[in-house]
């Protein structure tokens, strides 16, 4: 069975607007279901991809500190 993942997380999102992904998002980091980490994977990529430099660097330094406190939830 070949399942692509990334494709099938982005399809079942596809058609959503603005506040369904917010919910799902919020809904997903709330829950801390390991099952969702696939889907926020996904999203970040999608982030990664179209970042600009400074983005990326705000978002490396925001995942430095909270790994560095080792917390999830603080």
């Amino acid at each position: 069975m070949d399942i692509n993942i990334r494709q099938h997380i982005i399809n079942n999102f596809k058609g959503d607007n603005y506040e369904s992904l917010r919910r799902a998002i919020d809904e997903s980091v709330k829950a801390q279901d390991e099952v969702t980490l696939p889907g926020l994977g996904v999203f970040f990529e999608l982030i990664w991809e179209n970042a600009s430099n400074e983005l990326k660097d705000e978002l490396i330094m925001i995942i430095k500190k909270r790994v560095q406190k080792g917390l999830v939830n603080d």
